[in-house]
């Protein structure tokens, strides 16, 4: 199986709790649009039928990428947090 590029799946995690938050602030169609885009990209990316399971996947990767790198900020100043909702 494929795995997901971390910094790949952060930016669409990231996306993904923009566009809540925005939702849940003032409904609007074409919000409701790229939410539900970018929650079939993030099923699609983690393999999950369901977006909170993808979100556990997303957050499960993150972690395990975390790890292997030892969580020290990379050359983008990226640390290797969990953004997961």
């Amino acid at each position: 199986m494929l795995v997901p590029d971390p910094k790949a799946v952060r930016t669409l995690l990231t996306r993904y709790a923009s566009l809540k938050i925005a939702q849940a602030e003032r409904e609007r169609a074409e919000t409701a649009r790229e939410l539900e885009d970018v929650s079939y990209t993030l099923c699609v990316m983690m393999g999950a039928t369901g977006v909170q399971d993808a979100i556990d996947r997303a957050d499960a990767l993150l972690l395990a990428a975390g790890r292997t790198a030892g969580a020290l900020p990379d050359a983008d100043g990226d640390s290797g947090l969990s953004l997961a909702v």
